[in-house]
């Protein structure tokens, strides 16, 4: 924006501050002064709309102007924070012009703590006369100097001059064309970085080690379960009671008091007995009440905790120790860093020492992944969104919204956050006077605008919101989760003077809505079992849950038809990794549709999930994409197509889970109903502020036409090509099999299954040579010394045939990369998963030798990158399902001209595999030069008789070798 001239009014401004600086400089001229005089203009300036003049409703406002809440000297809110859409994209902390911003390490670790909490990459630091712009992604520390992670300084006399660059990054316009983001991007220095939720993830991590320690220690009655209990529960109550601290709704400082003295754990208990009659959470619920849903915890007031143990923990909460602004911590933040707390389990030894380890599905899994809030607000929107279009508050009461597999509640959040904000517009919309009287009202006046009261919040909150989780310590913490939510922008005075008017304690009591059970298993399951001959372990693992039970279940919403909105991210596990018995594969094979030889406990939840919505409701989950083209996965696309009607497909075009090979696709649906009328599919992107969208297309309702979704030629070729190519061929399934390799008994006993050798005078008794992907190049095969058990008893999978093992002259192709490249065994090795096995029929006619001549031709080549190659994958597979697609030239026997071609093919591929021989052999650059020349020759040769087989003309030749 090197054009953008400095407007009159920001000269005028500068040259006031100038002839009056040294009454500015004095200490007697405030903040609020500056601000008022100064800052908002100059902000005004760039666009904002600091007094809010377009009255947009308080969630939408451009500019924020925080209540500071002053705890000594210390302000504990940010003086203004700049939005967009109601989403926060910088921070404004300002200081009257005596503080020397430059040199001023204290407002400097201010500004970066408030933005570093609330994760913003970037804020300002500001008294007019000084204008510092921080990287706040840097854990600040207290030891930090002023200069730490600035990356912009001006002086009031440098704002005409630098206009053109801060109209760049920090105006409106700016932000809305992607400028900032640039800016963000570009100024990013990675090194050293640590930001908050890998910051606090470490924080109560180190929190659950001492306190699982020390309660093992103290406490050695304490069994597994309360032991995980106790610990969670502890760290649950203290960030809510802290963040209820910085938000002024507890009284601040009240846990760093317990620094000091003795007995501090039970110091802390009449904290949480005080909490429980201020707020009736389940969170806190420690005495039997009639009419509530759960049982009072009667263990946490008779543990034993050392006073040092807790004097460690409260004394990072506080500044200056701490990093943290509770106040700005985003929900969505402390969801992502439990989803990740909860992927570890405590573990007691035989000597009832702690340990804490990786949960087991998680480490199969690799770790755990919270789901993109673009994600969820998309989701969100295309269910709830549409199921509240034209209806009022009383009719959207009656909406039941669940995820049956609710994790740490990010899902319920966004929906629960969707629906307030839903209700905060109909009632301004309505008319916020009308709604702002009586003892129920829903609305109540605020800064600047109007907000939902406390006991509408709650209201939404239970009838509405509605999860289910297995893991028990997950469901606190989307209970956690809700009641912050449900807490925001209120105070201490406005708490109170609720109890004091209403007779009602702060929250609700969520154990009706959000329980703990296994959404995919029912008590049926005992049915043919003893329970007698069930330890209590295994009760407990397998948890069962009824959905339509009255007392454990939602008997009633079952009962009503089920929910209107099901949504959600469902597990992805393989079942038969996790299960060493099958008495759970059995159940879910006689109870599921699609419970098919490799079941998911995605493919699982899909069925679920259809199965718990209303009629006219909306289903829709993100899962992996595979649904749609996986071979095995007909019965679930069937189901899809015959129990719901399809709105709408997302294929999600980028990896959204870093480091997790799988590609996602979001389904909408709508319940009770089939699909009958074409739907789309819409390709998208991801993108910082949302998904946008790059394509789309609309498919026929069949499930043929749902099975070849992503595997149509992307259009890069003549598709005359194709019909040329078609023409005259036959699928490869015609002739030969195609099969994986064997998959080893265990994963977990690779290193016994597998033995490396030297040479084949070194393999033991009981293996076999082995190939494996790396040994697999165009028309050569280099056994690199793997061997495997020669013992068929592996699992079972796919489209392995162990019949097909020791076949001699079979060709072999990994299973990764942009095309298949294929290499024949002339020695009958064995040949582990990574690879797909070609062999011929035994009453085939055709030479294998001709086969591999057309398989590694350039015409295959580009037709399979055209078809087949998803180039969304860092490592794209080759699918056996592809693979048996491939289209081979028919020869008629009968025919002189086809059998000299085909002979003629085999002539040519033979001189090509003894020419890899001699190349392997030789030593010398001459040598290898010369071969290689003879090598790019041939394969010339076989090309041009390739294009003569398939009948292609010049322009289809151009056109490939173009490619």
């Amino acid at each position: 924006m090197a054009d953008v001239i400095p407007p009159q009014e920001l000269s005028d401004l500068v040259a006031r501050f100038s002839a009056q600086i040294d009454a500015y400089h004095a200490q007697e001229y405030k903040e609020t002064s500056v601000r008022r005089e100064f800052i908002d203009p100059f902000f005004k300036l760039l666009g904002w709309d600091i007094d809010n003049t377009n009255s947009y409703a308080e969630q939408y406002k451009d500019v924020v102007h925080e209540d500071a809440l002053k705890i000594g000297a210390l302000t504990k809110a940010p003086d203004y924070s700049f939005r967009i859409g109601g989403v926060r994209k910088f921070f404004v902390e300002a200081k009257k012009p005596s503080v020397n911003i430059k040199e001023d390490a204290s407002a400097a670790f201010q500004v970066r703590r408030y933005a570093w909490s609330a994760k913003l990459p970037v804020s300002i630091l500001t008294d007019f006369d000084e204008f510092a712009v921080y990287d706040c992604r840097k854990k600040p520390e207290k030891t930090d100097n002023a200069a730490t992670g600035r990356i912009m300084y001006l002086k009031y006399q440098d704002y005409v001059k630098e206009w053109p660059r801060i109209v760049e990054v920090f105006s409106r316009e700016a932000i809305l064309k992607g400028s900032f983001d640039k800016f963000v991007t570009s100024s990013k220095n990675k090194r050293g970085t640590s930001e908050v939720d890998e910051t606090f993830l470490s924080e109560i991590e180190g929190w659950r080690d001492v306190l699982a320690r020390n309660l093992a220690l103290r406490n050695p009655a304490l069994n597994q379960r309360e032991l995980n209990y106790s610990v969670q529960r502890t760290i649950d109550r203290i960030i809510f009671l802290r963040i209820c601290e910085d938000r002024g709704i507890e009284p601040y400082g009240q846990l760093q008091a317990l620094q000091n003295g003795n007995n501090t754990y039970p110091q802390l208990c009449k904290i949480f007995d005080r909490a429980d009659e201020r707020y009736n959470s389940g969170l806190f619920h420690f005495h039997p009440e009639k009419g509530r849903p759960e049982t009072p915890d009667n263990l946490s007031f008779s543990l034993q905790i050392d006073d040092k143990v807790l004097k460690d923990i409260f004394k990072r909460l506080y500044y200056p120790d701490s990093p943290y602004e509770f106040s700005v911590l985003p929900a969505d933040i402390l969801g992502q860093v439990y989803e990740q707390f909860l992927g570890k389990v405590i573990r007691l030894t035989a000597g009832h020492q702690a340990k804490v380890e990786e949960k087991p599905e998680v480490k199969k899994a690799g770790g755990v992944f919270y789901t993109p809030t673009y994600i969820v607000d998309y989701i969100v929107q295309q269910t709830v969104g549409k199921l509240v279009e034209g209806k009022t508050p009383k009719e959207v009461a009656s909406l039941r919204i669940l995820d049956p597999a609710c994790g740490s509640g990010s899902f319920l959040i966004g929906a629960y956050q969707f629906l307030l904000d839903w209700h905060l517009q109909w009632y301004l919309a309505d008319g916020a006077e009308k709604h702002a009287h009586g003892k129920n009202a829903p609305l109540l006046p605020a800064e600047g605008g109007w907000r939902l009261t406390t006991n509408e919040r709650k209201r939404i909150l239970l009838n509405n919101i509605y999860g289910v989780d297995i893991d028990g310590q997950a469901v606190e913490v989307t209970k956690l989760s809700l009641l912050l939510k449900v807490l925001e922008g209120e105070t201490t005075a406005s708490l109170d003077h609720q109890v004091a008017m209403f007779r009602q304690r702060a929250l609700p009591d969520l154990g009706a809505n959000i329980k703990c059970g296994n959404s995919l298993i029912g008590s049926d399951f005992y049915d043919n079992q003893q329970f007698t001959m069930l330890d209590e372990e295994e009760m407990y693992r397998v948890n069962a849950f009824d959905w339509s039970s009255n007392e454990s279940g939602f008997g009633k919403i079952m009962k009503a038809g089920g929910f209107d909105a099901v949504i959600g991210n469902p597990p992805y596990v393989l079942l038969q990794d996790i299960f060493r018995d099958n008495e759970q594969l059995a159940y879910f094979r006689s109870k599921f549709r699609v419970a098919s030889y490799k079941v998911d406990t995605y493919h699982l939840f899909m069925e679920r999930g259809l199965k718990l919505l209303q009629c006219g409701g909306l289903f829709s989950m993100i899962t992996p994409s595979n649904f749609l083209t996986n071979n095995g996965l007909e019965a679930l696309r069937r189901l899809l197509l015959t129990d719901s009607a399809i709105d709408h497909i997302v294929v999600i075009d980028e990896r959204i889970f870093p480091g997790v090979s799988v590609d996602n696709a979001i389904f909408v649906v709508r319940g009770g109903s089939t699909t009958q009328n074409p739907f789309n599919v819409i390709h998208m992107l991801p993108a910082p502020d949302g998904l946008f969208e790059t394509s789309t297309e609309e498919i026929r309702t069949d499930v043929k036409q749902l099975y070849v979704l992503f595997t149509g030629s992307s259009g890069n070729l003549l598709s005359s090509t194709w019909t040329s190519v078609l023409a005259h061929s036959d699928s490869l399934e015609i002739i030969a099999d195609v099969n994986f390799g064997k998959q080893l008994r265990d994963r977990r006993k690779f290193l016994t299954d597998v033995i490396q050798v030297q040479s084949l005078s070194e393999v033991q008794a009981g293996y076999l040579p082995c190939y494996t992907g790396r040994d697999v190049s165009r028309y050569t095969l280099q056994w690199n010394g793997l061997t495997c058990i020669a013992s068929d008893k592996v699992r079972m999978g796919g489209c392995w045939d162990p019949t097909k093992q020791n076949a001699s002259n079979k060709l072999i192709t990994k299973q990764v990369g942009k095309a298949p490249e294929f290499g024949i065994d002339l020695y009958g090795y064995q040949c582990l998963n990574t690879v797909f096995m070609i062999t011929m029929h035994e009453r085939s006619l055709y030479d294998v030798l001709y086969v591999l001549g057309l398989l590694n031709s350039h015409l295959l080549k580009t037709l399979w990158q055209d078809k087949y190659w998803d180039r969304r994958r860092t490592f794209p597979k080759i699918k056996g399902t592809y693979l048996k697609k491939l289209p081979i030239r028919t020869i008629d026997f009968c025919n002189p001209a086809d059998v000299a071609a085909h002979d003629g093919m085999v002539a040519k591929v033979k001189r090509m595999l003894e020419l890899h021989q001699r190349l392997a052999a030789v030593n010398t650059s001459q040598e290898k030069t010369v071969l290689s020349r003879q090598i790019e020759a041939t394969d010339k040769q076989i090309d041009v008789l390739v294009y003569e087989l398939y009948g292609l003309t010049e322009e289809e030749i151009g056109i490939i070798e173009g490619s």
